[in-house]
Parts: C-alpha cells; structure tokens; sequence
C-alpha cells in the first residue's frame, strides 16, 4: 500500500443526476477496495454537483468537512406546490400566479440570516432512527421537527415562465427545498425546486471534481440498486415534457 493510500485523500465528485450519495461511494469501494470509502454530506438523487469523498484516514475528517459552508445553484417555478418541494412528487397546486419581481427579491432578503425551517419529509433526516423517506413511502405520517439554519447569501434572477434561477450560500444542514418552499409560502402562491447543484463546499470546488461514467452502473447490483429508477419514477413525466407543463 502506498503512503497516499494509507493516509488516504478527498477525492472531489461531480455526482450525476438520478444517483444517491451511496451509490457513487459504492462506485468508489469498487475502484478502491479494500480501502475505506466514505462521503462528507449527502445530496439528492434529483440533485447534481460536488460531493466530498473521504478515503483512508482522511475519512476521520468527514465531521469536520460537514462543517463548512455549501453554495448551491438552481431553479425553481412560482405557483406550484408538491409533498416533496421538488418534481419527485405529483404536483398538489398550480396556478399562473404572477409576481412583481421587486416583491420577490424584497421576500427573499427575509430569508438570509440565522433561520428555522422544517427538513422535507420526503428527505434522508432521520425520525427514531430510520429515514423519513422510507417511513413516508409506507404511509406512516411523521412529525419533523425544525431545526436551525444559517443564509449567508440568498440571490435570485427572474427566468421565464414564472422560473426564476438562483444562488445560496449556507451553513451545513440546510435543506434548499424547504428554503424554496418558505419562499413560495412567504410569497403566498408556492414554490417548487426543478433543480438543484451543489457548486461548492468550503473552498473546494465542482470545477475540480471528477465525472463519473454512468454507463458503469451494471458493475453490480449494489450500485445499480442505489440509483434511482427513472422508468417507474412520479416525476418522468414532468422531465420528458418540460416544466412548462406543470402550468
């Protein structure tokens, strides 16, 4: 074993759309192994960008890096709603609402700052132990307790179509589909995340991560098994005919 290996490194990921966290550390235990393999905060399957690897002894370093401060990318629609903040979900309203952007911006500016908001039930946040997402999906009705949060820096551009990209910068822990949510609710119409990058974490940045070939998920089921299943997933639909037709 080489003294890299055995002090072990953070290898910076740009993890693809559709795959869980866990399925890109799976794909690296396979290229590594027997080394450790573990990953310093879990993004979505519906989101994409940098995830931190944490191989050998560097994997005593995850608390630490879960500290840091994360800018994120992304969309969202005004006027819609769904259980789950984001296109997983079939939608529960939608309307044409229109909103004077100096109203939007002024709404947004609320939010930057030390917050609370509530972990979406369709999340990874653990109730008693088991993941809400796996107690939702049996149809066990859960109370999720907020928590804190912090908004370094909140900004917002008028799109088209009631579509309106956006930057944050945040503390560790901060769900950015609640925070999409409070705003559509502060703004009285709703809001829905149509798509969500993780651009950096600390100082380390997706412009550095490697890419993954997708194509390598048939490397075993243990991979396979942790992205998603796009063919019997809600949301297809609303992906293969655009958001235009969530209006």
């Amino acid at each position: 074993m080489s003294s890299t290996e055995n002090l072990g490194e953070i290898i910076l990921v740009d993890k693809p759309l559709f795959w869980t966290s866990f399925a890109v550390v799976d794909y690296y235990k396979h290229l590594l192994k027997p080394i450790k393999v573990g990953h310093a905060g879990t993004l979505d399957p519906l989101a994409t960008g940098l995830l931190l690897l944490c191989t050998g002894k560097k994997t005593k370093e995850i608390s630490t890096i879960q500290q840091m401060p994360k800018v994120y990318t992304g969309r969202f629609i005004l006027g819609c709603t769904t259980a789950s903040y984001d296109l997983e979900t079939e939608l529960i309203s939608s309307s044409n609402v229109k909103i004077d952007d100096t109203n939007i911006l002024e709404a947004v500016k609320t939010f930057e700052g030390d917050i609370i908001q509530t972990p979406p039930a369709h999340s990874a946040v653990k109730v008693d132990g088991v993941r809400s997402y796996e107690m939702i999906r049996k149809g066990v009705e859960l109370e999720i307790k907020p928590r804190a949060a912090t908004i370094y820096k909140f900004e917002v551009q008028n799109s088209t179509d009631n579509i309106y990209t956006f930057e944050v910068r945040c503390s560790k822990g901060t769900y950015i589909r609640s925070l999409i949510n409070d705003l559509g609710a502060k703004l009285g119409c709703g809001a829905v995340l149509i798509e969500l990058r993780r651009t950096m974490i600390g100082d380390y940045n997706v412009e550095n991560a490697a890419k993954i070939d997708t194509s390598t998920i048939h490397r075993g089921n243990k991979i396979k098994d942790k992205v998603y299943d796009i063919q019997d997933a809600l949301f297809l639909q609303k992906i293969n005919f655009g958001v235009e037709g969530l209006l």
